[in-house]
């Protein structure tokens, strides 16, 4: 009896977050944050660009922890871990946009103190739903 591994394909939506959907690229990522506009979804601070991406994918995103704020990298690691899910599961709402137009976006969390994934995941909808007005603004 041959084992299936599970897929996450729920009307044809793959819940991924491969390396090409990540901001690495160091000229975008200063671009971004010379050039771009940003707001507020607390504790997640969103800072984005309509920019040309070196990748055929609609958006690239990095994701930051304050140092000054976690000493202790684990905790940074945990809540970047948290953002990360909490956006793998819910960018389908910005890639559905329809718009042919690249974004590079960088989400940084803000808060004081370790939060729970339920209440990063809604604050992500929230910055999310926000993007995708951006972006059909933008269009």
């Amino acid at each position: 009896m041959e084992k299936t591994l599970p897929t996450f394909d729920i009307q044809n939506r793959r819940f991924t977050l491969k390396k090409e959907e990540r901001l690495r690229s160091k000229i975008i990522i200063n671009k971004l944050f010379s050039e771009g506009e940003s707001f507020l979804s607390y504790p997640l601070k969103i800072v984005y660009l309509n920019t040309k991406l070196p990748v055929k994918n609609k958006v690239q995103v990095g994701f930051s922890v304050s140092k000054k704020s976690f000493k202790n990298a684990v905790k940074r690691n945990l809540l970047k871990r948290r953002m990360k899910e909490a956006y793998r599961l819910n960018k389908h709402t910005l890639l559905e946009t329809g718009a042919d137009t690249q974004w590079a976006i960088f989400i940084i969390f803000i808060g004081k103190e370790i939060l729970d994934y339920k209440s990063i995941e809604q604050s992500m909808k929230k910055a999310l739903l926000r993007c995708t007005k951006i972006t059909l603004t933008e269009k």
